[in-house]
C-alpha cells in the first residue's frame, strides 16, 4: 500500500507539472495573434489567458472521460504507467518549448501514456480504435477545418471592410480580437485542463481510490484549472513569437477572424470529447488567416517545421514513455525516483540553455531574433 501511495502522490504531482507546462506551451494558441497585432499588451495577454484558462476547466469533462477510461484499458494500467508516460510528455513540451516549436502538448501526453502503457501491459492495454477516433481523425481534421474557416473568415473581413477607412478597421477588430482570444483561452482551459484531470482520475482509478468509469472528484478539477492557469500566466514566449510572427505577418482582422475560427472548433470538439491539439487548431486557423489576405505573407518553411513537430510528438513522446516506464516497473520505488531524478535533470537542464537566448514579453515581437530572418515569406494572392 505505501508503495502504491508513493506512485500515486508521485503521478499527481507530475501530472499538475505537465499542466502546468501545458500552460506556457500553449499561451500561445489564445494570444499570440493579439499580442502581434498589438490588440493587447503581452502581459495583460497571458493574464487574461490564466485566468480564463482556469475558468474554462469548469466548463466540461468531456475530454476527461475520454483520456481516463478512453484511450488506454484503466483494468491494466498502474501509477507507475501513467508517471511514465507523463515524464515522456513534459520532456518533449519542454524540448519543443525551447526551440519555439508549438508542437501539441495533447499529443505528447498520449504519446508517453500509449508508450507506458505498451510497455507495462502490452499492446491490448492501449484502445487502438479510441486513439484513431479520438485522437488521430481529429489531428488530422481540426487544423483543416480551422484552416479553411479562418480563410473563408479573412476572406470576409476584408471585402465587408474594402471602403472602410485602415485605422477604423484596425481599431475595431483589435477591440474584436480582446473577445476572441478571450474566447480561445476559455476554450482552451475547456479542452486542455480537462486532459490532466482525466490522467489523474485514471490515476485513482488504477489504485483503487475510485470507481471504473468515474468522472474527476472536484479537486482534481480545481488543481488541474490553477495548474494550467498558472502555466499560462507565465507566458511560452518562444512559442508566442513563432506564432505571431513566424508563420504569418497578421493584421488584426486576420487574427480576429484566427481566433474566431479556433474557438468554434476546440469548444465543439470539447463538447463531442474529442481531445484534439489545441495547438494544431491554432495553427491551422493562423495559416488560414494568412491565406485569406491579398498578397499575405506565408512561411511556408516554418509551417513545413511546425507539421514535421506534430508527426514525430506522439511517438517521440512514447518512446520516452515506453523506456520510463521500463526502469519504473522493474525498479520499483527505486526505479520510479531514478526516472524522477533523470527527468528532473533534463528539463533543469533544458531551463538553463533557453536562458542563453531569453525570450521574454519586451522582445516577443522582434522577429529579427527569432531565427524567422533567414526565410523571407512567400506572397500569397488567395483573396480579399
Amino acid at each position: 500500500m505505501d508503495h502504491i501511495t508513493f506512485l500515486v502522490a508521485a503521478v499527481i504531482v507530475t501530472a499538475l507539472a505537465f499542466d502546468f507546462t501545458n500552460g506556457f506551451h500553449d499561451t500561445a494558441n489564445a494570444m499570440a495573434t493579439s499580442i502581434a497585432t498589438g490588440a493587447l499588451a503581452p502581459r495583460t495577454a497571458v493574464l487574461i489567458s490564466g485566468v480564463l484558462n482556469v475558468a474554462g476547466a469548469f466548463l466540461s469533462t468531456e475530454v476527461a472521460k475520454t483520456v481516463s477510461g478512453g484511450i488506454v484499458d484503466d483494468t491494466l494500467v498502474s501509477p507507475g504507467m501513467i508517471f511514465a508516460g507523463l515524464v515522456g510528455a513534459i520532456l518533449w513540451n519542454l524540448l519543443t518549448w525551447l526551440v519555439g516549436l508549438p508542437s501539441s502538448s495533447s499529443h505528447a501526453l498520449f504519446g508517453g501514456l500509449i508508450g507506458a502503457v505498451w510497455v507495462g501491459a502490452g499492446s491490448h492495454g492501449v484502445n487502438f480504435d479510441k486513439v484513431v477516433e479520438k485522437v488521430l481523425v481529429p489531428a488530422v481534421a481540426s487544423p483543416l477545418v480551422a484552416g479553411v474557416a479562418a480563410l473563408i473568415a479573412t476572406y470576409l473581413a476584408y471585402r465587408l471592410t474594402d471602403r472602410a477607412r485602415k485605422d477604423s478597421v484596425t481599431k475595431g477588430f483589435r477591440i474584436g480580437q480582446i473577445a476572441s482570444a478571450s474566447l480561445v483561452s476559455l476554450a482552451h482551459g475547456t479542452n486542455d485542463a480537462q486532459k490532466t484531470m482525466g490522467v489523474i482520475t485514471l490515476t485513482l482509478i488504477s489504485a483503487g481510490a475510485l470507481g471504473h468509469d468515474a468522472g474527476p472528484p472536484l479537486w482534481v478539477i480545481v488543481s488541474a484549472g490553477l495548474a494550467i492557469g498558472l502555466g499560462t500566466y507565465l507566458g511560452g514566449w518562444r512559442i508566442i513569437r513563432t506564432m505571431g510572427k513566424g508563420l504569418t505577418e497578421i493584421q488584426s482582422p486576420q487574427g480576429f477572424a484566427a481566433e474566431t475560427a479556433s474557438t468554434t472548433v476546440i469548444l465543439t470538439s470539447a463538447h463531442l470529447g474529442f481531445a484534439l491539439s489545441t495547438t494544431q487548431v491554432a495553427s491551422g486557423s493562423i495559416l488560414g488567416a494568412g491565406l485569406g489576405r491579398r498578397l499575405g505573407e506565408v512561411r511556408w518553411g516554418v509551417a513545413g517545421r511546425m507539421a514535421i513537430a506534430w508527426m514525430v510528438t506522439l511517438p517521440a513522446a512514447a518512446l520516452v514513455g515506453g523506456l520510463a516506464a521500463s526502469v519504473v516497473q522493474n525498479g520499483g520505488d527505486i526505479g520510479t525516483a531514478v526516472v524522477a531524478a533523470a527527468g528532473a535533470a533534463l528539463a533543469g537542464g533544458i531551463v538553463l540553455v533557453s536562458r542563453r537566448n531569453p525570450v521574454h514579453a519586451n522582445n516577443v515581437n522582434d522577429t529579427h531574433e527569432a531565427g524567422i530572418r533567414t526565410e523571407p515569406p512567400a506572397k500569397v494572392g488567395a483573396a480579399a
